[in-house]
C-alpha cells in the first residue's frame, strides 16, 4: 500500500490534529505492516508528517519513507537532506515538466500512485488544495484531518 500525503504549507497544529495523524497512520500500518509512505518533503504539514513517520518507524521497522524529488538538479538542498531522513529517493517522470511546473506535476504523480491521501486542507486555494482536487478527481480514498 502506497500512502502520499498534502497540506498547507505553512499551518500550525495542536496535539489534536497530531495526534489524529498519529492514529489513522498507525491504523493503517496495522493493516499493512509494508506501507510505502511518499512524501514531498515542503511545509508545515509534510514535517510533521515526517516527524511522526520516523518516530513510527521505530515500532514499525517495515515502513519506508520515499521522498518523491521534483528535481534532480545536485545542488537542490532537500536531496542532501533526504538521504539521512528517508529510506529512498523516487525522482517521478518529470524530465520534460518546466521547472516551475515540476512540484505540481510531482504532487499529481504521488496522487496517482496512492492508495490513500492523508490531506490537512482547509482552504480552496494553492498547491495542497490543487494536490486534494486531483485525488477527488482520480477517485482516491482521501482522509482530509482539516475537516
Amino acid at each position: 500500500m502506497i500512502i502520499t500525503f498534502c497540506g498547507h504549507s505553512v499551518c500550525l497544529f495542536n496535539d489534536d490534529i497530531e495526534e489524529q495523524l498519529k492514529n489513522i497512520i498507525v491504523s493503517e500500518i496495522i493493516k499493512n505492516p509494508t506501507c510505502k509512505f511518499y512524501l514531498g518533503g515542503y511545509g508545515d504539514f509534510d514535517s510533521l508528517c515526517l516527524r511522526t513517520l520516523r518516530e513510527l518507524k521505530k515500532e514499525f521497522q517495515d515502513i519506508e519513507l520515499i521522498f518523491i524529488t521534483p528535481y534532480l538538479d545536485k545542488n537542490y538542498s532537500k536531496l542532501e537532506f533526504a538521504k539521512y531522513h528517508y529510506d529512498d529517493v523516487i525522482f517521478p517522470p518529470l524530465e520534460n515538466v518546466p521547472r516551475k511546473f515540476a512540484i505540481l506535476k510531482r504532487n499529481e504523480w504521488m496522487v496517482e500512485e496512492a492508495d490513500l491521501v492523508i490531506a490537512y486542507v482547509k482552504y480552496s486555494w494553492g498547491g495542497a488544495a490543487k494536490a486534494l482536487e486531483c485525488a477527488k478527481r482520480k477517485k482516491k480514498h482521501i482522509i482530509n484531518i482539516a475537516k
